[in-house]
């Protein structure tokens, strides 16, 4: 089966990692396509011989991509087309249909009940998704969660299929010498108690919530990994609560896929072994003593499954991956409600207590990414099944598709301001 992915961007996000994982294990020949910022998952995933192309589309209405992508499409003879993220699923969609493709399946990697992919959910991107929705035959929810919001949506019961997303647990495991080292690296006492968060620097992540609650610990370190436009305003908000030396934002790491990403290693280092500029996200995991997602609105939770897979111990706001299972799957990983002072409070608790490090509970072994690509596997044969038609003695009696073509509204050849609507390209979803 010869399989056509396409991404909004390939930048360090958690949807773009998880392709990339994907990819390492679906027993198919795939290409990539990315509408824009081949960054550096791109680079990772062509090393792994996989070859991406850079469609070079410059914003939301960019319309002539939709050419230009149907080109590639016809000229790839691919059996399948794969959609990720809000904006490759409008163009995807639409484009594998003009080049003639049927078989096209989208997965729906960060719909929230209010926003999508970190920007807020507006009546204009509801019905253009909708619409390009039908283009398709198979929608993938990442989460049971997930799927109950596409059904919310209108999308139709029989075209949702749950795949959650995997990790590769053993990439996270404790390691007590990067310890030492990243936190001889960041200047941190061997003995200090350090809480991390890892995600996009969004206001719908909460982080400004992490933040004032270390500042409220004396003594008490954070680093927190991720770029965005709230990393400036949650720098002035630490030293405006004479904290700034113990709040390390540490900008965008790697490390979602192997130990080697971006040309860092666990411990801090480069590939060749020379000091790199700071620990990618095992290392950082292995450094701290207790995780924190204070997001209130995720899809999966990819971030915490990875915490719980370094053996620390969890706080966070919303966790799909953890919260559709029964308690004693996750016993490490707690829920808090957005508060400053709860947080505050469970964290001091932890402090006193003195966390150490957990077994890896039953939920990390149940997200294996192998049993992942399994699943979207058996979601492609069926949909290159349903979409290969019916050899009949006489074609002329073969009845035209049913069910598969849907008129566009207007908006399908308007897509919505980039300013009301979100830009997947500037979006991370970790």
């Amino acid at each position: 089966m010869k399989v056509l992915h396409i991404i909004t961007g390939l930048d360090v996000g958690g949807a773009e990692q998880q392709l990339r994982l994907l990819l390492r294990r679906l027993p198919a020949h795939c290409e990539v396509i990315t509408l824009t910022d081949p960054g550096p998952v791109a680079h990772g995933i062509e090393a792994d011989g996989t070859p991406v192309t850079h469609l070079g589309m410059t914003g939301n209405r960019d319309l002539t991509a939709l050419p230009r992508l149907a080109g590639l499409i016809r000229g790839g003879g691919y059996d399948l087309v794969h959609t990720h993220l809000y904006r490759a699923c409008v163009y995807g969609r639409i484009a594998a249909r003009m080049a003639g493709v049927r078989a096209v399946v989208a997965t729906e990697h960060s719909l929230g009940d209010a926003v999508i992919e970190g920007r807020r959910l507006t009546r204009g991107v509801r019905t253009l998704y909708r619409a390009t929705e039908r283009l398709g035959m198979a929608t993938v929810a990442v989460s049971d969660t997930v799927a109950a919001r596409l059904r919310r949506w209108g999308v139709p019961e029989q075209r949702i299929h749950v795949v959650p997303n995997g990790i590769e647990a053993h990439r996270f495991a404790f390691d007590p010498a990067a310890r030492a080292l990243v936190r001889t690296r960041l200047g941190l006492p061997l003995d200090a108690f350090v809480v991390g968060g890892v995600g996009r620097l969004v206001p719908g992540k909460r982080f400004d919530v992490l933040v004032r609650a270390v500042t409220q610990l004396p003594g008490v370190h954070l680093l927190l990994a991720g770029a965005g436009p709230e990393r400036e305003m949650l720098r002035r908000m630490a030293e405006q609560f004479g904290s700034g030396d113990r709040i390390h934002l540490l900008g965008e790491r790697d490390g979602a896929v192997d130990a080697t990403v971006g040309g860092r290693a666990a411990d801090g280092r480069a590939a060749d072994g020379r000091p790199a500029d700071g620990p990618d996200i095992p290392g950082l995991l292995s450094a701290i003593d207790v995780f924190v997602s204070p997001s209130p609105d995720e899809a999966f939770g990819l971030a915490v499954l990875e915490a719980l897979g370094s053996g620390l111990h969890v706080l966070y706001g919303s966790c799909p991956a953890v919260d559709e299972l029964p308690a004693d799957q996750a016993p490490g990983a707690r829920h808090f409600s957005l508060g400053v002072h709860e947080l505050a409070t469970a964290l001091r608790e932890l402090r006193r207590g003195g966390p150490g490090r957990l077994p890896v509970p039953p939920v990390v072994r149940r997200y294996d990414i192998t049993r992942s690509a399994e699943a979207l596997m058996s979601v492609y044969e069926q949909a290159v099944a349903a979409a290969t038609p019916v050899r009949r003695r006489n074609p002329a009696a073969v009845p035209p598709p049913q069910g598969r073509t849907a008129v566009l509204p207007a908006a399908a050849v308007s897509l919505p301001d980039p300013s009301r609507s979100p830009d997947p390209s500037r979006l991370s979803k970790r």
